[in-house]
């Protein structure tokens, strides 16, 4: 089997559109990638634009870097930025959309604030319409109402599966085998356990019962893994590098990774990021880290095929990078490149560099 030996990014092939962060994205059964936008007023190009800025909304792409474009989803539910709830983790499957929406403690102000929990939305017809996750009404819950019964994790141990991932297998889920659904977190708020990987994995069909929820407890010598239901046995699945968690500014945000499948390579591979962080402990002191994996399952193992301890764009060495995503659906058809899609934090959300910002990458191989 050709194996993945690296990456190289090719800064010649760098595309940045619209305002907004993060960018997770998923690959639906009618050939659209859906990717979640936060803390932006998306792109002023497309109908259905308002200029108001959001807190979290869901867009649709069509095509491919460089011609791709954004469709406005008229159907998603405004969300301003009062709320604070960050759509990351998003899967299409069947038809369905879901949506993990990350919440912190409180409003963004002073030092102090860490990820508490998560919300599950989903949509029954590919983002016109959503529900929360019993099939009621969808509403954003004031700070004051969030609890364990409305909020798919809260509080948990460590309160890790704040911010989450969801693994990506091709256009919708179909590259999957063995009926699950894999997800992925940092294992808390700090140094120490932000940079561990936890998971849990859920039969495709049941993706709105968290009690069908089961967490990593630990990989076998045989490659196969051991999962339970009692998210109090989760074990660690990797561990990041130290030192590239910030811990002094409005709230901690680091390793927070992306995860696909590539389907001719038979290898899963995740890219993720540390925070650089100032002497003063603040969030973009200097340049991010940027590593990618390679793993034969889920779980891994995972094994590191290439760092950047100072992440730079078209050679910009004030650029401060985050948040790297695979685009599922821009896997080549022989898996030999990728999109990387990110955004660049400079001037504090800014144009053009805090946006969807896209890059070619190719795959090494031997």
């Amino acid at each position: 089997m050709t194996q993945i030996t690296g990456i190289q990014r090719l800064e010649d092939t760098t595309v940045r559109s619209g305002h907004g962060d993060n960018w997770h994205m998923t690959w639906a059964d009618n050939g659209k990638q859906y990717v979640g936008l936060c803390d932006g007023t998306g792109w002023d190009d497309i109908e259905g634009y308002t200029g108001q800025p959001y807190n979290t909304r869901v867009y649709a792409i069509e095509g491919h870097p460089p011609g791709h474009r954004f469709e406005h989803l008229s159907g998603f539910p405004d969300l301003a930025t009062q709320n604070r709830y960050y759509g990351f983790g998003i899967l299409a499957l069947d038809g369905c959309i879901y949506n993990y929406l990350s919440t912190p403690d409180f409003a963004f102000g002073p030092p102090g604030n860490t990820w508490r929990g998560a919300k599950l939305i989903y949509s029954s017809d590919n983002g016109c319409r959503w529900l929360n996750q019993d099939g009621s009404t969808l509403r954003w819950e004031d700070w004051q109402e969030r609890n364990r019964e409305n909020m798919v994790f809260y509080d948990e141990p460590g309160r890790a599966f704040s911010l989450l991932t969801v693994l990506q297998m091709g256009r919708n889920y179909e590259h999957n085998g063995d009926g699950y659904v894999y997800v992925y977190a940092p294992n808390g708020n700090e140094e120490g356990t932000m940079n561990q990987l936890v998971m849990f994995r859920v039969p495709k069909h049941q993706v709105l019962e968290r009690s069908a929820y089961e967490y990593f407890v630990s990989a076998d010598s045989n490659g196969g893994a051991t999962w339970s239901k009692d998210i109090d046995r989760c074990g660690v699945v990797h561990t990041f590098p130290s030192g590239w968690v910030n811990w002094a500014s409005n709230h901690p945000y680091a390793w927070h990774p992306s995860v696909a499948y590539n389907a001719p390579m038979g290898q899963y591979m995740m890219v993720n990021w540390g925070m650089g962080v100032s002497e003063q402990g603040q969030w973009f002191g200097k340049p991010s880290y940027l590593g990618f994996w390679v793993a034969p399952n889920p779980w891994g193992p995972w094994t590191q095929v290439h760092e950047e301890t100072a992440w730079f764009v078209e050679g910009d060495t004030a650029g401060r990078n985050y948040q790297p995503q695979i685009a599922p659906k821009w896997i080549a058809r022989d898996g030999r490149s990728f999109w990387l899609v990110f955004t660049d934090f400079r001037n504090r959300g800014k144009k053009p560099y805090y946006g969807f910002n896209c890059q070619k990458v190719k795959i090494l191989t031997r």
